[in-house]
């Protein structure tokens, strides 16, 4: 697949990432020291170039089951096997939630390293995906899922700072709302990160 988005994106994520950068966000609960386990998160662009919105991005919903962010709106992903990259991981995960097959998936590369209060140090991976992928969600893990528009998630005038409490711990976390959905907490934390380093405008 070799399309403008693409090339657009991998120009904006390598330049970048070419020196480093403090988070916009960090996850105030987490604390220092804490042994972390490895996830990584599939941030999924499809390639809507014709539709009024621009690109989207693949989000679910998680079941209210679960014991990790019931309900949240997230990005496809879970834990990082043993012997795995997290490239490899995110792949994996987004082909058992979304049906996701990772010869559609034109990977762009990882970017910052999410530490959660929730003892995660997530690896987010930013990729391109045609717009016409048939997508099947496993029940098991994903309640629903949703397209927000790239543009609307990484516009900083869309992504809200609110006050919170944790464990008697005081703080701040981001929140987006597009529509219904709710986007808050780790995962709208990726997206101001990603913000950061992309500069992109829809």
């Amino acid at each position: 697949m070799n399309s403008p988005l693409l090339a657009r994106l991998t120009t904006l994520f390598e330049e970048g990432h070419r020196a480093p950068a403090a988070p916009v966000y960090e996850d105030w609960r987490a604390a220092a020291g804490t042994a972390m386990r490895a996830a990584a998160v599939l941030i999924a662009v499809t390639d809507r170039r014709a539709h009024a919105d621009g690109p989207g991005v693949l989000m679910i919903h998680r079941p209210s089951h679960m014991r990790a962010h019931p309900g949240q709106a997230a990005f496809p992903g879970g834990k990082i096997d043993p012997g795995e990259t997290p490239i490899e991981a995110a792949l994996r995960e987004a082909n058992e939630e979304l049906g996701i097959d990772a010869a559609d998936v034109r990977v762009i590369g990882a970017t910052d390293e999410y530490r959660t209060g929730t003892g995660y140090l997530i690896t987010p991976v930013l990729a391109v995906v045609p717009d016409d992928l048939a997508l099947r969600p496993n029940p098991a893990e994903v309640a629903a899922w949703f397209e927000p528009p790239l543009g609307f998630l990484l516009d900083p005038a869309n992504q809200t700072s609110h006050s919170g409490e944790w464990n008697g711990r005081k703080g701040s976390y981001i929140e987006i709302l597009w529509r219904e959905h709710r986007v808050w907490g780790v995962t709208a934390g990726i997206i101001a990160n990603l913000t950061q380093r992309l500069g992109y405008h829809g």
